[in-house]
C-alpha cells in the first residue's frame, strides 16, 4: 500500500514542503531514498524502538520510502514521526483520512516522546502558503508555530497522541495565540535601563543619536569606564519593534532552535559574541548552513567587545553585509541569503594597557604601541561607523549620587520622534528608513549646508586633519541631530557636534 505524508524541509530561513511516499509490499527489507543525510538514515531505529514501546511494530516486510524532491538533502531528525506515521498508515495500523492535509515533523525517542525541532516558524508559514490545513509538530514548539493564523497547530508530547489523533480515540487540541494581542502585551522594556547610568551624560547623548538616525558607534575608553554598561542599554532606546520585523526576527531565532518560551520576539536582539568567534560562527555559513551571529542581532545591535582582539580576517568579512544589510552563503551546490540589518556597537581600548600616552601612569603604552594597537583595525572597517566617541571614567560624585538619570522611556520617546521624520523623507525608496543608510546621492539632496556651516566643517577638517572617510559621515550624523531637534535644516550648531564624534579620525589615532 502506498501513502503519502507532507514534512518540510528548512533552508536559509525559508521552508520547503518534502513528500514523503511510503509503500509497503512483498518481500523484506528497508530502502530510504530521496537524498538523506546519516542522521535521517538512522531514523528507522529510532522509529523501530519508539513503534515497539507503544505497542506498534514496523511489519516485516518490503518497505520503501522516498522523500521528494530526490535533489533535495534532507538533514537532522525531524523526520522520524512522518516516516514513523508513514508507516502505520500504510501498513493499515492507523486510520488515514485527510491526512493529505497535515504537515507533520518531530524527533522520536526510544520511548514515543517527542524532541523540539529547528525551524518551526517557517515551517508552519510555508504549510499555510501551501494550503496545509493542520501542523503536528512537539509541543515545545507549537506556540512559536501557533503565531501563524488560519492554520491550526497540534501541539504534541510522543507519538501515541498523534496515532490516537487519526484514529479518532482523542483529539488534539489546537494551540491558539493572538498574534496581535501577544505582541502589544509583551511590548515591555528590557531590564537594562538608562535611568541606572550614573554620570556619562555625553555619552547618553550620543547612543540617542546614534539610535536615532541607525548609525554605527565605537566606544573607546580605558577599562572601568563604562562601555559594556551603556552598549547594553541601547536597545531599549531603539524604536519599538512593527509586527513585521518581529515576525522576521523570530523566523531567524526559530530557525537556529533559540526560541526558549512563547512565541514571538518583540524585543530587538543584543548580540555579543566572544573576541575568539569564527569566520563561520560570525557571518554564517558551516557544513549544514546556520544563521551567523550578524543575522541574529538583525533589527538588533551587534555589540563587538574589545575591537581589536577581534581576528582581522573576522572583521573583513563583516565589511558586505555591514553594507549591503544581508550576507549570502555560496556552496557548491546551493545559495542561501540571510537578512542582517543590525546597528554595529563596538568598544575598545585606546591602547594595549588601556590607558592612552598617559605619562603619570604605570601602564601607560607609547606612541607606536598605540598605533600597533589600532592599526589591528581596518580602515574600510571604520569607514563604516559613522560614530566614534571617547569614554571617560565617571567621577566618584557622580557615581555616589542617588539621583537617577533620564530614563530609557523618555529617550526612546525623542528617538522615535526622529525616526518617524526619516521615514517620511525616505517613503520614495524601498530599502532606504533611515539616515545610516543613505548613499551618496541621498547625502548630496538632503544633507545640503548653509555657507556658514560648510565653513565651519571646512575649517574643521583643516583643523583636526580629518580624513575624507570623516566627511559623508559627518554629514549624515548632522542629519541626524537636525531631526532630533525636528529642524528641516541642517545648523552649524548640528555640524559642530557631529565634529565630535570622529575621535578616530583625528590626527595622532590613525594614520
Amino acid at each position: 500500500m502506498l501513502v503519502k505524508i507532507y514534512g518540510s524541509a528548512v533552508f536559509g530561513i525559508e521552508a520547503t514542503t518534502i513528500t514523503i511516499e511510503v509503500n509497503i509490499d512483498k518481500g523484506i527489507g528497508y530502502h530510504l531514498v530521496g537524498l538523506p543525510d546519516n542522521a535521517v538514515r538512522e531514523s528507522s531505529y529510532r522509529i523501530t524502538a519508539a513503534l515497539q514501546n507503544n505497542s506498534y511494530k514496523v511489519p516485516g516486510k518490503k518497505i520503501i520510502i522516498n522523500m521528494a524532491p530526490a535533489d533535495v538533502r534532507k538533514e537532522g531528525a525531524s523526520y522520524d514521526l512522518p516516516i514513523a506515521i508513514g508507516i502505520l498508515a500504510a501498513s493499515n495500523q492507523i486510520e488515514s483520512p485527510n491526512i493529505e492535509n497535515y504537515i507533520i515533523m518531530g524527533e522520536l525517542s526510544l520511548d514515543g516522546s517527542l524532541q523540539p525541532i529547528k525551524g518551526a516558524l517557517p515551517i508552519a508559514i510555508k504549510a499555510r502558503e501551501e494550503g496545509f490545513t493542520h501542523l503536528i509538530i512537539p509541543k515545545e514548539n507549537a506556540l512559536e508555530a501557533a503565531i501563524v493564523d488560519k492554520l491550526e497547530v497540534l501541539g504534541v508530547d510522543s507519538i501515541s497522541e498523534v496515532i490516537d489523533h487519526f484514529n479518532g480515540v482523542k483529539s488534539i487540541e489546537p494551540t491558539i495565540v493572538d498574534t496581535r494581542a501577544e505582541f502589544y502585551k509583551n511590548l515591555e522594556f528590557p531590564e537594562f535601563d538608562f535611568a541606572d547610568v550614573k554620570g556619562q551624560e555625553s555619552i547618553k547623548r550620543c547612543m540617542e543619536i546614534a539610535a536615532a538616525g541607525g548609525h554605527n558607534i565605537i566606544l573607546i575608553g580605558p577599562p572601568g569606564a563604562g562601555k559594556t554598561m551603556l552598549a547594553k542599554r541601547l536597545p531599549s532606546i531603539l524604536p519599538p519593534m512593527t509586527l513585521h520585523e518581529a515576525l522576521e526576527t523570530t523566523k531567524i531565532h526559530s530557525v537556529v532552535g533559540k526560541i526558549k518560551s512563547s512565541g514571538l520576539m518583540v524585543q530587538r536582539p543584543f548580540r555579543s559574541p566572544h573576541h575568539t568567534i569564527s569566520d563561520v560562527a560570525l557571518v554564517g555559513g558551516g557544513q549544514y548552513p546556520q544563521p551567523g551571529e550578524i543575522s541574529l542581532a538583525h533589527n538588533g545591535v551587534l555589540f563587538l567587545d574589545e575591537l581589536p582582539e577581534f581576528k582581522r580576517s573576522v572583521l573583513e568579512v563583516m565589511r558586505q553585509p555591514l553594507e549591503d544589510r544581508e550576507v549570502t552563503i555560496s556552496r557548491a551546490r546551493f545559495t542561501i541569503t540571510y537578512p542582517s540589518s543590525f546597528m554595529l556597537v563596538a568598544s575598545m581600548n585606546p591602547s594595549p594597557s588601556g590607558f592612552f600616552n598617559d605619562g603619570n601612569n604605570a601602564l601607560g603604552s607609547s606612541q607606536a604601541e598605540m598605533q600597533r594597537y589600532l592599526g589591528k583595525i581596518s580602515g574600510p572597517l571604520l569607514d563604516r561607523i559613522d560614530i566614534h566617541i571617547e569614554v571617560t571614567p565617571v567621577p566618584f560624585e557622580k557615581l555616589s549620587e542617588e539621583r537617577k538619570g533620564e530614563s530609557s522611556v523618555e529617550i526612546r520617546k525623542r528617538v522615535t520622534k526622529a525616526r518617524e521624520i526619516q521615514s517620511k523623507r525616505f517613503k520614495d525608496f524601498e530599502h532606504l528608513h533611515y539616515n545610516a543608510q543613505m548613499q551618496v546621492k541621498q547625502i548630496r539632496e538632503y544633507c545640503k549646508l548653509s555657507e556658514e556651516s560648510m565653513a565651519l566643517l571646512k575649517n574643521a577638517m583643516d583643523k583636526l586633519n580629518l580624513s575624507a572617510r570623516a566627511y559623508d559621515r559627518i554629514l549624515k550624523v548632522s542629519r541626524t541631530i537636525a531631526d532630533l531637534d525636528s529642524e528641516k535644516d541642517i545648523l552649524p550648531n548640528h555640524i559642530a557636534e557631529a565634529i565630535q564624534y570622529r575621535s578616530l579620525d583625528r590626527e595622532g589615532w590613525l594614520g
